[in-house]
């Protein structure tokens, strides 16, 4: 288990949410970096019943990426209006610009009566904002939710809440959105999914499609201790699996746009025009400081990844500095790399070696004795350390692993994404799913 640090007097969670939250909103970019990371973190199973157990009492906390305070509140506000919430986040350009300020501005905005506090964030109001909500009994959820807000939910809502949780659980990401939906005078959209389908996702990279946004840039409203622990893995994974996709030499602007790049190869939105074909370099040129804040300490801790500019990073304000893109290295070792194979989330390490067997042509009783034997060390209840093996090693020196690698990716997020876009014309019902699906064609009709 992890070394338990009780630094912090052991509250309850909802207390220690607000406390959290509130400790994120600081204007110094020094006092969001993380301690360094404990030892062997990753090789532990964690099971926390409250956030007096993280390995020290910060862990995490580049997670808590700043805004304006009334924001923050006028979106706890909007949170405040369903049932049982224990963990959510609001993210996309509603919360995070993806433009510049002056081409943001929009003379009709989507919100019928918002908070002045939404207002101001987004410079007129123009972007309807969305948001994941998680919680632990889905089914529940929906009955309480389906009570209060019945006007909420297309047709399905009238087949009741165990038919509601069985489309959202059984197709497509486990995530059943609600669009359009007016709430506190603002525009929203929302997501729900069950707490263990999003703590998979993190851990084993399932779908990519909740890991995917959450190593992007996004605002978490209420938390949950193994949740970040989670989310802190899927983190410093998808940095590992972008210097798989590297060459040895790169830029910091690079390495950002491969990691929000994960969960779009395969997404049928990109393939088909759904979205603005410049929506990767939109997000990381207009929020490499907050890519900074979330990355930048679990960049440091890896052995095999530096920045080439040291001086630079030393400043006190260089975080704040968007006009830099510092050049950053791996050391290509293999052995390095093996161990960053072998790292990698469960779910897309099997894809990886799955591709391999094929291409080897290795029997399927040969190929499930090696997985066999690797989930024995992802057994639940505690990890071994997690080195590299004679597999791993041997498809890490191939020329195509990288085209394999992004092969994986692909077929990860591609059929998810298909299912859970084809749910949403019946979770959000005919007319508001045709009129979703034309703003995203706008969209992507973008230049």
């Amino acid at each position: 288990m992890l070394r338990r640090i009780a630094r912090l007097r052991r509250l309850p969670a909802i207390q220690y949410r607000r406390f959290a939250s509130q400790s994120s909103a600081t204007s110094d970019a020094s006092s969001q970096s993380i301690q360094a990371l404990p030892p062997d973190w990753e090789d532990e199973a964690p099971n926390l019943s409250d956030f007096a157990q993280l390995p020290h009492k910060d862990f995490g906390k580049n997670q808590l990426l700043e805004t304006n305070e009334e924001f923050k509140r006028s979106l706890r506000g909007i949170l405040r209006q369903f049932p049982a919430v224990n963990y959510a986040f609001a993210y996309g350009s509603g919360v995070f610009p993806q433009s510049d300020a002056a081409t943001s501005r929009v003379t009709h905005s989507p919100h019928p009566n918002p908070p002045e506090a939404i207002l101001k964030w987004q410079k007129g109001g123009g972007k309807m904002i969305d948001f994941i909500i998680a919680t632990r009994f889905t089914q529940h959820f929906h009955s309480l939710n389906l009570a209060r807000h019945k006007d909420h939910y297309s047709f399905l809502g009238h087949l009741g809440s165990a038919f509601v949780s069985r489309v959202q659980d059984r197709y497509g990401a486990g995530v059943y959105f609600n669009p359009y939906i007016d709430v506190n005078g603002t525009m929203i959209k929302y997501g729900v999914v069950n707490l263990q389908t999003l703590q998979s996702d993190l851990t084993n990279w399932d779908t990519l499609y909740l890991a995917g946004r959450l190593q992007k840039p996004v605002k978490i409203l209420f938390e949950d201790p193994n949740i970040r622990v989670a989310n802190q893995r899927n983190l410093l994974s998808a940095v590992r699996c972008s210097l798989l996709l590297l060459p040895p030499a790169f830029t910091e602007k690079q390495l950002y746009s491969t990691i929000t790049g994960l969960s779009y190869k395969g997404d049928p939105r990109m393939d088909y025009g759904s979205e603005n074909p410049k929506k990767i370099d939109n997000i990381v040129t207009h929020q490499i400081r907050n890519f900074r804040l979330l990355y930048h300490d679990l960049i440091t801790s890896l052995p095999n990844i530096s920045y080439v500019d040291q001086k630079a990073i030393s400043k006190p304000d260089w975080m704040d500095d968007t006009k830099l893109d510092l050049r950053m290295q791996q050391d290509m070792d293999l052995e390095r790399r093996a161990n960053m194979v072998r790292r990698l989330p469960k779910s897309f390490r099997e894809r990886v070696y799955f591709l391999y067997q094929r291409k080897y042509g290795i029997s399927g009783r040969k190929f499930q004795e090696m997985l066999e034997e690797s989930r024995d060390e992802d057994a639940k209840g505690g990890l071994r350390k997690q080195l590299g093996g004679p597999f791993d090693k041997r498809i890490a020196a191939e020329k195509d692993f990288s085209e394999m690698v992004a092969k994986a990716i692909n077929q990860t997020v591609k059929w998810p994404s298909y299912e859970q876009s084809l749910k949403s014309f019946f979770t959000a019902g005919p007319i508001r799913g045709w009129r979703y699906l034309q703003e995203k064609r706008a969209k992507g009709k973008e230049k």
